[in-house]
């Protein structure tokens, strides 16, 4: 918000604030993409909140890059670092459900091909 001298009504001013610093580039995106990345994950589809994980790690990379070269002009480095770690939890979390349904959907078949083992059946 920006503050100027309280004075008497004189019309509109316009305030030099010059500790103002700009919204960093990307690194809402990457907040974004991370909280998305878990929710998709968690009540929709797991490929899809990885995906959206591994593009919210490119955007905070990509707006870690931007601080780094003027870190006295950008604020919100705090959303690039949410953002990464949210990230990498969503991606965290579709592995472990990928690896669930690769555990369940094997113990089916192994179980399917020893039922037809102990029948005598052939599999073709």
């Amino acid at each position: 918000m920006l503050k100027c001298n309280k004075e008497l009504w004189s019309g509109p001013k316009k305030c030099n604030n010059n500790n103002m610093n700009k919204s960093l580039p990307e690194a809402s995106n990457a907040l974004t993409l991370g909280i998305l990345s878990i929710v998709i994950t968690l009540f929709c589809c797991g490929p899809f909140g990885a995906i959206l994980g591994f593009i919210g790690l490119s955007k905070a990379k990509k707006a870690e890059s931007i601080f780094n070269l003027n870190p006295g002009e950008y604020s919100g480095y705090d959303n690039i670092k949410t953002g990464r770690i949210l990230s990498y939890i969503g991606i965290g979390i579709a592995a472990m459900y990928l690896l669930f349904f690769i555990i369940y959907f094997g113990a089916i078949i192994a179980y399917l091909i020893a039922l037809f083992a102990l029948q005598g059946c052939q599999i073709q």
